[in-house]
């Protein structure tokens, strides 16, 4: 599989993200990556696809370089890596502008909607996520 195209996802900054200490907590990135990646899917997904099919995140491996503040303009970028049974693996990097806020690496597992058991997803499907493979 080659790289799929970035997908951008703005973030809004809502004042119960801020912790004591004045900046986003940390959680509220989480939240994001979950938001984005979802997004993500409905957006690209052909309908009953997203209606056949759940994603539960995995893991996630956050690295945080700077912190957030209420009132910043922030995107998340969002990459599917690969589709590899029923895990997709996403990188997610979190921007101010040019200034990386975070990077997330994460999987998530395919559900099918009704039985809520693991699923794969049609080869047609995942084509959608990755244009440069259906040409070749």
């Amino acid at each position: 599989m080659t790289s799929a195209a970035p997908y951008r996802f703005p973030i809004g900054i809502d004042p119960a993200d801020i912790d004591f200490m004045g900046h986003v907590n940390n959680a509220s990135y989480l939240k994001w990556v979950q938001a984005a990646v979802i997004d993500h899917w409905r957006a690209l997904a052909p309908a009953e696809a997203v209606a056949q099919h759940l994603w539960v995140a995995l893991k996630h491996e956050i690295t945080y370089l700077k912190p957030t503040f209420l009132g910043d303009d922030v995107v998340a970028t969002v990459v599917l890596e690969k589709v590899q049974g029923v895990r997709a693996f996403y990188e997610t990097v979190i921007r101010r502008g040019e200034d990386v806020l975070a990077e997330v690496k994460s999987s998530w597992c395919c559900l099918d909607a009704e039985t809520l058991r693991p699923a794969r997803l049609a080869r047609e499907i995942v084509q959608h996520f990755f244009p440069a493979d259906a040409k070749a």
